[in-house]
C-alpha cells in the first residue's frame, strides 16, 4: 500500500473529497477517480524514471521493494495511464486545459529536458522550484479542478474570492507537509546536487519555514472563518495542528513508514475529522 504508491494516490482522492465537502457539493467521480489512477501513475513514472543501477542495494525500503515488484509496477503504471484517457475526455473544457498544464508539469519535473553545458536536468533540479511545483499540481488538482467539475455540473457556485482563498489555504498545508521529505534526504540532496530548501537554507530552517507555512494556512482558516460554531474550521484547524506536531517530531524519527503513512496521512485523516467534526455538530 505505502511503497506502491496506492496510499499516496488514496491521499489525492481525500483530498479531492475535503473540496467536495468544503463547497458543498456531490463529488464527481470521475474527478475522483482521474485523481487516483493520475497520482498513482505519475509517482510510479517518476520512480521508474530514476532508476538506480542497483535498487537492491537501495539504503531505501521504498526503493528496494519497488524495484523488487518491477514489471508489476510498470503493469500498473501502464494500466493508470491508459484509464487517464476515457476519464480526460469525461472532463469539461475548462478542466482539460488545467490537466494538460498539470501534465506538463507533472512530466517536466522528472524528465530530464532541459541542458546545460551537456549536463541535462529536469524542473525539480531548479534552485528551489521542487517543493512549489509539487504543492503547485496537488493543490490545482485537488480544488481547482473539483470545483470546475462542480460547476459545470451545476451542483455549486463557488465564487472567485472563495476558490482563490481555497487554493492559499491548501497550498500552504500541502507545502508544509513536502518539505520534511527533503530534510530527511539532505544529504543525499546534497551529494547529488538538488537545491532543495533543506540544503539552500539549513536543517533548523526548513523546520521552522514548515511551521511558518502551517501557521499561514491557519490564519487564513481563522479570518476566512463563518461566524458562530463552526465544525469545518475546528477540523481543519486540529489536522494542521497535528501536521505540526508530526513535522516537530520528524526531527528524530526518520522511519520510512512514518513519513509515507503518518505524515502523508494527514491527506486523508482531513477529510475524516471534517466527517467527525460536522458529524458531531449534527448531535449538538
Amino acid at each position: 500500500m505505502l511503497f506502491s504508491n496506492i496510499f499516496m494516490a488514496l491521499c489525492a482522492m481525500a483530498q479531492g473529497m475535503v473540496t467536495f465537502y468544503l463547497i458543498e457539493a456531490k463529488p464527481v467521480v470521475s474527478v475522483i477517480w482521474l485523481l487516483f489512477t493520475s497520482t498513482l501513475g505519475i509517482y510510479n513514472f517518476s520512480i521508474i524514471l530514476t532508476k538506480p543501477k542497483h535498487p537492491e542495494q537501495s539504503e531505501y525500503r521504498r526503493v528496494r521493494w519497488f524495484f523488487a515488484h518491477y514489471r508489476l509496477m510498470v503493469t500498473v503504471t501502464i494500466v493508470c495511464m491508459l484509464s487517464l484517457i476515457p476519464l480526460f475526455f469525461l472532463m469539461s473544457i475548462e478542466s482539460r486545459i488545467l490537466l494538460v498544464f498539470l501534465s506538463i508539469i507533472s512530466f517536466s519535473y522528472s524528465i530530464p529536458l532541459f541542458a546545460i553545458n551537456d549536463q541535462k536536468f529536469g524542473l525539480r533540479n531548479i534552485p528551489g522550484l521542487k517543493q512549489f511545483l509539487i504543492s503547485l499540481v496537488w493543490t490545482m488538482s485537488t480544488v481547482l479542478l473539483p470545483i470546475l467539475e462542480a460547476q459545470h455540473f451545476h451542483l455549486t457556485t463557488v465564487s472567485m474570492r472563495d476558490t482563490t482563498i481555497l487554493i492559499a489555504k491548501r497550498f500552504l498545508f500541502i507545502a508544509a507537509l513536502t518539505v520534511p521529505f527533503d530534510i530527511r534526504d539532505l544529504f543525499q540532496d546534497q551529494q547529488s546536487g538538488l537545491k532543495t530548501v533543506p540544503v539552500l537554507w539549513g536543517e533548523k530552517n526548513a523546520y521552522l519555514f514548515c511551521q511558518a507555512l502551517l501557521a499561514g494556512a491557519i490564519v487564513l482558516l481563522f479570518i476566512f472563518r463563518n461566524n458562530g460554531f463552526n465544525p469545518n474550521f475546528f477540523a481543519l484547524t486540529s489536522t494542521i495542528l497535528l501536521a505540526g506536531w508530526l513535522i516537530f517530531k520528524s526531527k528524530w524519527e526518520k522511519n520510512e513508514y512514518y513519513y509515507f503513512f503518518y505524515m502523508d496521512g494527514v491527506l486523508i485523516l482531513q477529510y475524516l475529522m471534517l466527517l467527525l467534526f460536522n458529524w458531531g455538530a449534527g448531535l449538538i
